[in-house]
This record gives structure tokens, sequence and C-alpha cells, in this order.
């Protein structure tokens, strides 16, 4: 296996040459700008990570890397119509450099390219990987709604919002590493093991990312920060500070996520104070090293060589400690 810089050298050097010019442009241009704004590549360098952990060459596995990689853009074009977000990954969000019809129909089309990825791979292996394709794309889209809904109820549970992002985030991140073993034709029980590690790496992954939107800087969070806050959306920290806040704090809360100010720098300063000094944003640190850890407990159980679970876990650890 090699370091993560090698795998991410690897995606962008193969995405050069999916990127390519096609007509009509003013389909294919948003495209190719979603998918060369860079990001981690976390994804598909997990693809490919995987299926060296299982002993085959990585270059087998970059379509399927590929594929999960213009779907999780498909879905970030989507998502930031949804959300009217301005920025992504530092950059005028798609709908904004262009409008929000071609945003729409470029994420479609994406969604098709994200299939026809697999058909160069043999039959039982497409099979295998469009079944696994089709089950994440749909849970991904359970979760965006669920994501949804919960801006309007004030009663969401934690445990409500952990199947919420594990549908929306972590599915897709168990799938890229399930994707890898498949390609490598590792067994069905480390196929699903892989998987579960993944997936709570993914739930690490978002939790972190949803601190990092309140607490993060700016400048390498590359997103908005308070973002979550403006939308009124009820992160782990929300809810948390609602469980752990005094009767005033917590009314103060709720009567904040019921706003949308013009100017709302007020409302996220005072949010951010809330989820501090309740200790919600030191319950969501703890929670991030819990799912880490559970993902840690699944990797001991896999058939790799123990040097390769380093790697992996070498990787998770990146990741809770991450600031961007």
């Amino acid at each position: 296996m090699q370091n993560i810089k090698f795998y991410q050298d690897a995606v962008t050097k193969y995405l050069e040459g999916f990127a390519t010019q096609r007509e009509p442009v003013s389909l294919y241009n948003p495209i190719n700008y979603i998918l060369q704004l860079g990001g981690k590549r976390l994804r598909p360098v997990l693809t490919l990570m995987t299926a060296e952990a299982f002993n085959s060459d990585y270059t087998n596995a970059l379509d399927a890397a590929l594929s999960i990689e213009v779907f999780h853009n498909f879905s970030l074009i989507h998502d930031d119509i949804m959300d009217d977000a301005p920025l992504r990954r530092g950059q005028e969000t798609v709908h904004e450099k262009w409008d929000i019809n071609t945003g729409i129909l470029s994420g479609d089309a994406m969604l098709i390219m994200a299939y026809q990825l697999f058909e160069n791979y043999e039959p039982s292996v497409f099979q295998a990987l469009a079944k696994l394709f089709s089950k994440t794309a749909l849970e991904v889209c359970e979760g965006q709604q669920y994501d949804v809904d919960f801006e309007i109820r004030d009663d969401v549970t934690i445990q409500e919002y952990l199947k919420m992002i594990e549908y929306k985030t972590a599915v897709l991140v168990g799938a890229a590493m399930k994707m890898g073993a498949i390609v490598a034709k590792a067994s069905e029980a480390d196929q699903n093991g892989i998987y579960e590690f993944g997936k709570n790496l993914g739930i690490a992954f978002q939790l972190q990312d949803d601190y990092l939107d309140a607490f993060g800087d700016p400048k390498s969070f590359g997103k908005q920060v308070g973002g979550d806050i403006i939308e009124n959306k009820k992160t782990y920290l929300y809810i948390k500070a609602v469980e752990f806040a005094s009767e005033d704090n917590t009314l103060e809360l709720q009567h904040l996520f019921s706003l949308t100010p013009p100017d709302p720098t007020d409302k996220i300063e005072t949010a951010k104070q809330i989820f501090k000094s309740s200790g919600a944003a030191d319950a969501t640190r703890k929670e991030i090293e819990n799912y880490t850890n559970k993902a840690f407990g699944v990797l001991e159980t896999l058939n790799i060589p123990a040097s390769k679970k380093e790697i992996l876990k070498a990787f998770g650890l990146s990741l809770m400690h991450r600031n961007v």
C-alpha cells in the first residue's frame, strides 16, 4: 500500500482523462468544474487503498473509485442547490456560477456517468458493484430527505440524527471501501467487514464536519462557517446543547433556530457560545472518538496483514484530527 498522497494523485490524474471537453459545453463545463475543484478525494482514495489492502493492484479499482467521486460530487451539486449554499471548497457553487437548472441537469448527467464507469468491469464484478451502488445511492437520498425534514422539527433525537448521517454520508464511505474489496475479489466476510469499518469512519467524519462547521477556520474549512446554524440544521451539537443546556439557554437556542435573519453573525456567535458552555462541543468531540474507535475495532477482524491495518488506522486518525 502507498501513502495517501500517492492515491490522491492517482485519482486526480485519472480524473483528468475523464473530465474532457464534450458537447454541449453548457452541460459538461459545470461537471468538469465541480470535479476539478479538488477536495480531499477521501472516498476514491479509500477505494484504491482497500483494493491494495486485499492484494489487488490499485489501478484495477480506478473506475470504481472514480464512480464514487463522480456520484459524491453529483450529490454535492444538488445539496448545494437545496441548501442555497454560496461556496463549495472555497469557490462558487455550480448553481451560483451558472444557474439552478444547469445544476440540476449537470448533476443528473453525473449520476448516469457514475454508473457507466462500472461497464469497464467483467459481468460478475459489474453486477456486485452496481447492486451496492444502487442501494447506497438510494440511502443517500433518504439521508438527505431526513436532513431536510429535521430542519422544521424541534424533537429530533440523537438516534434519529445518527441514522440520518449514516445514510447521508457514512454509507458512501462504507461503499467506497467495499467496492475496493469487490474489485479485489475479497471474501464476502471481508467485504462486509471493510464496509462496517468505512461506515463507522464515515459517521465520525460527518460528526467532525458538523463540529468544524461551527468551530472550524473558514480559510482552511473551505465552506461557510456557521452554515448549519444559518440553515437551522439540528446537528449533534444542537441536539446535545438542547439536552445539556439550562432552560433559558435551551429556549434561546430553539428561538434562534426558528429565525433567518438577514445578517446571521449574532445568531452564529450566540449558538456557538451555547454549544460550548453546555458541554455539547465536548460531547461531540467524544462521539467522534467513539465512532473512530468502533471503526478500529472492526478493522481488527479483517483478514489483512497487520501492516495494512496500521495504514488504514493512521488514515482514520488523520480524519479525527483534521481541521478541513
